[in-house]
């Protein structure tokens, strides 16, 4: 008979979340854009939520939020990565800065391209 007690695969699944959690926490915590980004998110949703989109429309600015977040993350992390890499300037190290925080430029243009397609029609109605 063992002593140890043994995890249940329920804990350990939970337990396997805190690193993504800790990562989105200190994104939170270190980068003004994400603040930014989260930001216009409550507002979109809230938007969403009083023109009472229907569900595919949910799903689409779902999906467009979750892209700006996730591009925000992997930009952060690319900044990090390149940091420790190379802590010393150079030409490109910078461009893949540069590249990873286009990333985010676009999905967060295209995100609102994809909002004001939804939002506009439904705010001229009240008008």
């Amino acid at each position: 008979m063992h002593n140890q007690k043994q995890s249940s695969p329920f804990k350990k699944i939970i337990r396997s979340f805190k690193p993504a959690i800790a990562g989105i926490a200190a994104a939170f915590r270190s980068q003004l854009n994400f603040k930014v980004h989260a930001l216009i998110a409550i507002a979109v949703l809230l938007l969403s939520y009083f023109l009472h989109l229907s569900p595919v429309e949910w799903c689409i600015i779902l999906f467009c939020i979750g892209s700006v977040f996730v591009s925000e993350l992997i930009n952060t992390s690319m900044e990090v990565t390149v940091d420790i890499a190379s802590p010393h300037i150079q030409d490109k190290a910078g461009l893949a800065k540069d590249l990873a925080a286009g990333a985010v430029l676009v999905s967060a243009i295209v995100s609102a391209i994809i909002g004001l397609i939804i939002f506009i029609p439904k705010i001229l109605l009240y008008f």
